[in-house]
């Protein structure tokens, strides 16, 4: 494996735009954190770290004009065009390098603004394409790239951190040669009345691990960092800022909004990013703490360092959200910076306002120490549903000992389940598929009393009493050792229910329920929360790709030897109000495709153990951006060429018509180019249309190549011979104008 370097940084936030402001802010100790100026909110008695900028100003920086953006997108530009520049990337290289970013709001700035809009008027429509996490990204992109490939992960406060996992895991099995990694996350009503419920916010400036300590403050931000693989950033003649040692993910899996008292999640991370560097944790010189100020992270947190170092914890610690505020998913990047600066210029950040520990807590470094000489610095980032990540950085001159690849071995979908527009838990489409002519429909449910107790059951939301249906039958008594979901939308029933309550009853009414199980990766938590899995966890959210991302993570780890086995997921429900929202995009409501909804469960397994009931083998995945023909005919016969496979060995390819005239057209032409004379199926025509429709494709092929034969629903044409003994199938998916992606399946 090579070496993870990082070659460049980018950061905007409370403390400033761009590194030398935030190094400057650190050193003199003046934080960020005052009252409420740009965002329109009514609960100004809650401090926040805002970028000191308005919209306008912002657009200005980032050179885009009046085009309708977010301000998370806005953020997101500033802060990678640093990264880039720091690392002597331009325009004309990003054809090659890669963009993975973390956010949780995405573009709800401009959401909970014309919501009502939406519903009422034609006024704002263009903003509609701004409202998803994967848009946010989208909007970045355009603005640095073309890039090779971009996604978006939803974890919440992790988020920006586990952008960076997958970014070294990318470059690690050689799929990628450099990778934009970080996040962005702006202020919005929405989360600022959401944190508000859980009763977790102080009116005061935020005091982690102070005896006094009343909860945290918000702030927004961006950051990004450039990892390369050694090779590549010595071929362009470029040093290391720093290195990436290690990184750990692990699930807390206790509570969706709390740590457990031992910190079991945050201690397991933390284990991971150490044991994967091969140091023991005496060999840390400072850990940068998620430390929120409430009262549960920082107790808990600090029970998990005194577990993994020691019951005097003498590694200097201390928590920067005292300057910058909770800037929740961009919070791991930001961090990643502040970090990467300590190593650079030889300090550790002060935690400012702790003047007394608090029980239990460690005794953080209350002043800035200066000309210290770090090593390495562990980067601590955990979040709602216990999805609690750890990354190790080291400095420049440290060398890394860097395993082998590990032997290949075959990947099998052991397992697939689903929940649609047609029989739930069933393959009856097949020969029996039921037949929708009606705009939208809600997926037809399976008896949830049958596989959930009552009191449980009435904790979830719709969309999570599904996953968590679907992933008991997928798994059954099988432990995986990683929960990897995708959606597009996260519960959009419960976002729904907080916008109207913005709108209806003002602010400071936000439910609390509503408020935990609206963020993305509630369903991931939610499952290994039940089965008290630790295992690694993660959420994508990038639009019609989300579960491809996921299934290219999973095949990812399986690869570098991170794991044999994995629960991959996809869910996306729909509203009556939504759908109207998006059918004025276009995206849903077309001719002759039926908008559903969405959930489908897969055990991903190289265990002997699981392969009896295998279905098929995962022989790999390919991402793209906005590919040409051309391109996606190279990318073809790459997935091709690893599985030693030829083309005429495909049976079919899976095609994602929508019943979009235009679309459709356009899919068939290019389709007729790459894949020359293979069959072209469809499926969405049965299944429905939605963010997470390409899980169902995948679970229709699936289930084709168990059957060895391909259901005749499956054909465009009705004429068409029916293929019998299929060696491989492909499913094509991804975004209108985004993401295209290729997933080959092939015969166990």
């Amino acid at each position: 494996m090579e070496e993870v370097w990082i070659t460049g940084a980018g950061v905007i936030s409370a403390l400033g735009v761009g590194k030398e402001a935030t190094l400057q802010a650190l050193l003199e100790e003046r934080a960020g954190i005052g009252p409420v100026r740009f965002l329109d909110t009514t609960q100004t008695e809650f401090p926040v770290g805002e970028v000191p900028l308005d919209n306008e100003e912002l657009r200005l920086l980032a050179g885009v004009g009046k085009k309708p953006i977010s301000r998370s997108a806005l953020m997101g530009i500033v802060a990678m065009k640093e990264a880039l520049e720091e690392a002597g990337i331009g325009r004309d290289e990003m054809g090659k390098v890669s963009v993975v970013s973390g956010t949780t709001v995405g573009g709800m700035d401009m959401g909970e603004k014309y919501y009502r809009d939406w519903l009422g008027n034609d006024d704002y429509n263009d903003y509609i394409k701004t409202y998803t996490c994967g848009a946010c990204t989208e909007q970045i992109v355009e603005e640095v790239g073309p890039v090779r490939m971009a996604t978006t992960l939803s974890t919440a406060c992790s988020s920006a951190a586990n952008a960076v996992v997958l970014g070294a895991n990318m470059i690690k099995t050689g799929e990628a040669d450099c990778v934009v990694v970080g996040g962005t996350e702006c202020l919005t009503r929405l989360h600022l009345n959401g944190f508000g419920s859980l009763m977790i916010l102080d009116k005061g400036l935020c005091r982690p691990f102070d005896a006094s300590r009343g909860g945290l403050n918000l702030g927004e931000g961006a950051a990004y960092l450039v990892l390369e693989s050694a090779t590549h950033a010595r071929q362009r003649g470029v040093s290391a800022k720093a290195l990436l040692a290690g990184y750990g993910n692990a699930c807390d899996a206790s509570h969706q909004t709390a740590t457990s008292e031992n910190g079991e999640g945050p201690y397991r991370a933390m284990k991971k990013a150490l044991e994967m560097a091969g140091i023991e944790p005496s060999q840390v010189d400072y850990i940068n703490a998620h430390g929120t100020g409430t009262e549960n992270n920082d107790a808990t947190e600090s029970a998990a360092l005194l577990r993994l170092f020691g019951e005097d914890c003498r590694v200097p610690v201390s928590s920067t959200k005292s300057f910058t505020g909770h800037t929740t998913s961009a919070s791991g990047a930001i961090e990643s910076v502040i970090s990467l600066l300590a190593v650079e210029h030889g300090f550790v950040p002060a935690n400012l306002h702790c003047d007394t520990p608090g029980e239990g807590c460690v005794k953080p470094v209350c002043h800035t120490m200066r000309d210290v000489r770090l090593h390495y610095v562990l980067s601590n980032s955990f979040a709602f549903g216990g999805n609690d990540t750890a990354l190790l950085f080291a400095a420049p001159e440290v060398r890394v000992a860097m395993p082998a690849m590990p032997d290949s071995r075959q990947l099998y979908i052991c397992a697939a389940e689903q929940v649609s527009l047609q029989q739930p838990l069933s393959r009856d489409w097949m020969t029996s598929p039921k037949i929708h002519n009606t705009p939208f429909e809600k997926a037809e449910d399976p008896s949830f009393g049958e596989y959930l107790k009552p009191l449980e059951a009435r904790r979830m939301g719709l969309m999570l009493r599904r996953a968590a249906v679907t992933a008991g039958k997928a798994t059954a008594d099988c432990v995986p050792d990683a929960i990897v979901a995708g959606t597009g939308l996260g519960s959009i029933e419960y976002t729904e229910q907080i916008l109207d309550s913005l709108y209806d009853d003002g602010e400071g009414y936000v439910k609390p329920a509503c408020f935990m199980q609206s963020t993305h990766n509630t369903a991931a938590s939610t499952i290994a929360i039940r089965t008290v899995n630790h295992g690694y966890n993660a959420t994508y959210s990038h639009n019609g790709s989300s579960f491809a991302a996921s299934l290219y993570d999973i095949w990812l780890q399986q690869r570098l030897g991170y794991l044999s086995t994995a629960l991959v997921t996809a869910q996306d429900e729909m509203t009556e109000g939504f759908f109207r929202i998006f059918a004025k995009h276009g995206f849903l409501g077309n001719q002759g495709v039926t908008a559903g909804e969405c959930s489908a469960a897969f055990l991903l397994s190289d265990r002997g153990e699981n392969l009896s009931r295998a279905m098929c083998k995962l022989s790999g995945v390919e991402m793209q951006h906005c590919p040409t023909d051309e391109e996606k005919h190279l990318a073809l016969l790459r997935l091709l060429a690893k599985a030693g496979l030829s083309l005429d060995k495909v049976a079919g390819v899976l095609l994602g018509l929508n019943g979009r005239e235009t679309h459709d057209a356009r899919l068939l032409a290019s389709a007729r180019k790459v894949y020359g004379e293979v069959p072209l199926l469809q499926y969405k025509h049965l299944f429905g249309e939605g963010f997470s429709a390409e899980a169902l494709g995948v679970y229709a092929a699936a289930c084709c190549l168990s059957a060895g034969e391909v259901a005749r629903p499956l054909n465009i044409d009705d004429s068409a011979p029916k293929i019998v003994g299929p060696e491989c199938l492909l499913v094509e998916g991804g975004d209108e104008d985004g993401v295209q992606s290729l997933i080959l399946l092939t015969r166990k």
